[in-house]
């Protein structure tokens, strides 16, 4: 299982420098996937996201990043159309801090509840991600892209959260980096 977790990883993350022309032209597709990837507060709650349906285990560990994308595509085209959504980052602080927290009480929470809850965080990390877009990237390119690094992360959570399950009868490191992110998520929210 851990050889396949690291060749995935390593596949997906070797075939980012191949490029065709039409993706990286103003700022599309390489632009778009990048944000999600290189901004740490995404990066984080992202991976708790696929981490978090590996501990519930089941449907949830593909419906629940799913629910993710979906709602952050709401978002990335609320902020692509310049309308307005309420503290933003804020709410991209707080998805940190509470992801994490779920992440370390370790308790089996329902899974539609869990799908609605990233649901509503995924909204604010789609909209900073729709708000930041350069002005001459394709809108359509730039989009697949913030989808297409948001599943790569997810992909990475769960298979970091399966290996964590592996390992983590005898050390709990799934509870204990719940623990980290969420005090990295509180320093976050104290910081907006």
């Amino acid at each position: 299982m851990m050889r396949l977790a690291v060749l995935v990883f390593v596949i997906l993350f070797s075939s980012l420098p191949v490029q065709a022309h039409e993706l990286h032209s103003s700022g599309g597709f390489i632009t778009g996937f990048n944000h999600p990837v290189l901004g740490f507060d995404h990066l984080l709650a992202m991976l708790c996201v696929g981490i978090l349906s590996t501990q519930l285990g089941g449907k949830a560990i593909w419906t629940v990043p799913t629910a993710f994308v979906i709602f952050m595509l709401v978002g990335g085209i609320l902020g692509l159309l310049s309308i307005p959504v309420p503290f933003v980052e804020m709410g991209i602080a707080v998805s940190v801090l509470l992801l994490g927290v779920a992440l370390a009480i370790d308790k089996r929470l329902p899974q539609l509840l869990v799908m609605a809850f990233v649901g509503v965080f995924a909204i604010f990390h789609g909209h900073a991600h729709g708000v930041e877009m350069p002005q001459l990237a394709n809108p359509i390119l730039y989009a697949l892209g913030f989808i297409s690094g948001t599943a790569t992360i997810h992909i990475v959570g769960v298979l970091l959260g399966m290996g964590m399950q592996h390992v983590s009868k005898q050390y709990n490191l799934m509870r204990m980096s719940g623990g980290v992110i969420a005090l990295i998520g509180g320093y976050l929210l104290i910081g907006s």
